[in-house]
């Protein structure tokens, strides 16, 4: 698409005919769909999906994240005019057919029935041969997602950017709550702890049953070339999934989030580490966390909307020369 005709584009996101390419609408109007992608159901001929989950009934401080997927997806508009910045001249948005699904439906008064639902959801977008990049919610709608991403790929690593590990013991399964989401994933098989890393950690876990964790100091005085090293050398070749809670930034870059902690991540450090993993397998992943009324700024959703794109970049990247 060119700049020209770019101009002429309203709404893009209903009504672009192609599927690749920059878009150049005004961030400030128009239908916000993730980076101006088209949003539909039928995921023929793209490569990649995102799709919302805005559920946040699982956390055990300040709701709000709900909210996370629209703040994200109006944040993501500032980012479409040209090619993320870093990678090289590597334009994914161009190159590459990339489609917002929508949200999950759900009924909000039916909590017990979102895990199976959201299951599906996912299942149904990699049925369709789509990577899947999810906007949260809270941190628990990654449990249903590791099961639909496991059962295609078997027991995968995770990288969990995180200012918790979200591994306190909950015996009961089916039990939802964001704070017990990796132990479950970890105690039904769904990830593979020698071959995962949790980064950016700050809260005291009794016991991380097996999974490695690189604390935030850690990451500060390491640096974080170092830590993308360690990711690269943990996660090898074998199918990834990268989960990033926004809390694993300090609240100085991201306040709109349930339960910030202090002393996280930098943007910087963040973005670099995202950068420097280029090339693992890395078969899907979402943001989360993101919940927009403890942020006035928005400057919660933009981390949130770049981490995103970040995500699209890595998903996408081992696929730029076939």
């Amino acid at each position: 698409m060119t700049l020209d005709k770019a101009r002429e584009v309203v709404d893009a996101a209903f009504t672009r005919s192609d599927k690749r390419g920059l878009s150049f609408e005004n961030a400030f109007g128009g239908a916000t769909s993730f980076m101006r992608r088209t949003y539909t159901k039928d995921l023929s001929g793209f490569d990649l999906a995102v799709t919302g989950v805005p559920f946040d009934q699982a956390v055990t401080h300040r709701p709000g994240t709900r909210f996370g997927p629209r703040a994200i997806r109006e944040a993501s508009t500032l980012q479409t005019f040209d090619p993320p910045y870093g990678w090289d001249g590597f334009d994914p948005l161009g190159d590459f057919a990339i489609a917002d699904y929508g949200d999950m439906p759900f009924d909000y008064a039916d909590t017990r029935g979102v895990p199976a639902l959201l299951e599906a959801h996912i299942a149904g977008i990699l049925a369709q041969g789509c990577g899947t990049i999810t906007l949260g919610g809270d941190h628990f709608i990654t449990l249903p997602i590791l099961r639909a991403h496991a059962d295609r790929y078997g027991p995968l690593s995770v990288v969990q950017f995180d200012a918790h590990s979200d591994l306190w013991p909950d015996q009961d399964m089916d039990r939802i709550d964001h704070g017990t989401m990796m132990y479950k994933a970890v105690k039904l098989g769904l990830v593979d702890v020698s071959r995962s890393v949790q980064i950016g950690i700050r809260t005291e876990c009794d016991d991380y049953l097996g999974m490695p964790y690189i604390d935030a100091r850690t990451c500060h005085e390491k640096g974080s070339a170092w830590v993308a090293r360690e990711i690269r050398t943990r996660v090898g070749d074998h199918p990834t999934y990268v989960t990033f809670d926004i809390d694993a930034l300090d609240p100085a870059f991201a306040p709109g989030t349930g339960t910030p902690v202090w002393g996280g991540l930098a943007s910087w450090q963040a973005a670099a580490m995202l950068r420097d993993i280029a090339g693992i397998n890395m078969v899907g992943g979402d943001v989360v966390e993101v919940s927009p009324p403890y942020d006035t700024t928005g400057a919660t959703a933009i981390a949130g909307a770049h981490v995103a794109m970040e995500l699209c970049c890595l998903a996408l990247w081992n696929k730029r020369d076939k």
